[in-house]
């Protein structure tokens, strides 16, 4: 395998690692939020908050990794998409700050605000669609180089039936996954009220993931024919995607085996990913970037695969112990410790 080929892996890895663990989280925070204003929030917020409290700070950890690895890895990156997102990157970067002190003001002040709730459930929401404008670009027809300047095409990224469906499919995606997991939880803390209500929200949200996942395959024949046939040269990946779905979704509606159940919603989206990911090759942004002809030396492309390697290596056991220390630990969650 070739230097590139061995980075953009490592990276994706990463990344994948990211969309799970920051869906549970932005998903968590929008769910806290609707069971407030729904009445339901005494049930459902008991189990949220345990979950919350442990892993809110290290969520980004997995995008700091990638960021700092994408740029390191292939310089060309930082010129084209710099400069291209700064308007819509500056605002997630804005929602991420609002979304982590305002959730520190809720959960450490002296008292519950409503605004502080709120502010952290809809940021949750607005954060993945803002960063699923990234996916957007690199597809390209967004992006033009004039001379030496790169210019984001606003007005066709915003009127874009792709773009669109891109969003809508990031935020369907982070409340199946978010809600999967949470009924999982609500399951092993044995509070069966918050089981009931958080499996009704996987459920609800279950298909809706599934017509995003088709628009957005319909969409981009419209926009990026050759990225359209190559999904296709890879279609196996995604009826693996629809097997794991199947699985997960039949598991729900018997209300029995969550734990495996999220596993395979892990897996369904994991299909998906590396098929989307596989497919978007060599290119990292139609048509100006490729992963040949925009990765850095050799010596740097293999000090940064060890210090990646090694990143993950710290970083997972890291996440093992967090949970088996406090999110599934048997008094924890619980809410006994």
């Amino acid at each position: 395998m070739s230097l590139e080929m061995i980075g953009i892996t490592v990276l994706w890895i990463f990344l994948y690692g990211y969309v799970i663990v920051a869906s549970i989280d932005f998903g968590a925070g929008f769910f806290s939020y609707y069971g407030k204003i729904t009445g339901k929030g005494e049930i459902v917020n008991k189990v949220i908050n345990r979950y919350l409290s442990p892993v809110w700070e290290v969520t980004n950890v997995f995008l700091i990794f990638f960021i700092v690895g994408i740029v390191g890895f292939f310089p060309d990156t930082a010129y084209y998409y710099g400069t291209a997102l700064l308007v819509p990157g500056s605002i997630a970067l804005i929602l991420l700050a609002i979304r982590g002190s305002f959730y520190a003001f809720n959960h450490y002040g002296s008292k519950t605000s409503n605004v502080y709730l709120f502010l952290y459930g809809t940021t949750g929401l607005f954060i993945p669609a803002s960063l699923a404008t990234v996916l957007t670009i690199s597809e390209g027809g967004f992006i033009v180089e004039e001379g030496s300047q790169i210019r984001l095409l606003m007005d066709q990224l915003f009127t874009s039936p792709f773009s669109w469906s891109v969003v809508f499919l990031a935020l369907v995606s982070v409340l199946f996954i978010s809600s999967s997991f949470l009924t999982y939880y609500a399951n092993k803390a044995e509070d069966r009220e918050a089981e009931k209500v958080l499996r009704s929200w996987a459920l609800f949200w279950a298909l809706p993931t599934i017509f995003a996942s088709f628009l957005v395959f319909v969409s981009m024949r419209n926009h990026n024919v050759e990225h359209f046939n190559a999904m296709l040269n890879s279609s196996w990946l995604f009826v693996v995607s629809m097997a794991f779905f199947l699985a997960a979704l039949g598991l729900i509606m018997q209300r029995k085996a969550y734990g495996l159940a999220f596993l395979f919603v892990m897996l369904q989206f994991a299909s998906a990913f590396f098929g989307y990911g596989q497919s978007h090759l060599p290119y990292l942004l139609y048509p100006y970037i490729t992963i040949h002809d925009g990765v850095t030396s050799s010596v740097m492309g293999e000090a940064l695969i060890w210090a990646f390697i090694g990143g993950l290596v710290l970083l997972v056991p890291s996440l093992v112990l967090l949970m088996k220390m406090f999110l599934f630990d048997a008094k924890y969650v619980k809410g006994q410790n």
